[in-house]
């Protein structure tokens, strides 16, 4: 099954009604994380909440990975019409997204093995 919009995440997780079973699995580590003298300075992941399931995580990171796309091609718009001349904003902002996407993608394989390693446990 191949998903190839942001749109075709959320109908997968809808179909297979994914907020349901991972309602059970909140991120109490959100919640209990404690501030220490090495991370001082650092903030928290914008928009994390303690109450957040691990679909609503999910669904977040993905769309903030297809915010930094469509921002990237904004930028790449804007500076082959010329309405922007700066072309080390218009590659950073190629790099975050990339960057984002490249590890979407990793954290996606992590996730499948993690599966099918589950699967084949022997009950």
């Amino acid at each position: 099954m191949a998903i190839n919009t942001v749109g075709g995440i959320q109908d997968v997780l809808n179909k297979y009604d994914a907020r349901a079973w991972t309602k059970s699995a909140e991120m109490q580590g959100l919640k209990d994380f404690k501030w220490t003298e090495e991370l001082e300075g650092v903030a928290p992941t914008p928009g994390a909440k303690g109450n957040e399931t691990f679909g609503d995580f999910l669904a977040n990171s993905i769309n903030d990975v297809n915010t930094l796309q469509h921002k990237a091609n904004e930028s790449i718009q804007k500076l082959v019409t010329g309405e922007n001349k700066n072309l080390h904003e218009t590659m950073l902002h190629v790099e975050q997204a990339e960057i984002a996407f490249k590890t979407m993608n990793q954290i996606r394989q992590k996730v499948l093995d993690a599966y099918r390693e589950v699967m084949k446990m022997q009950v």
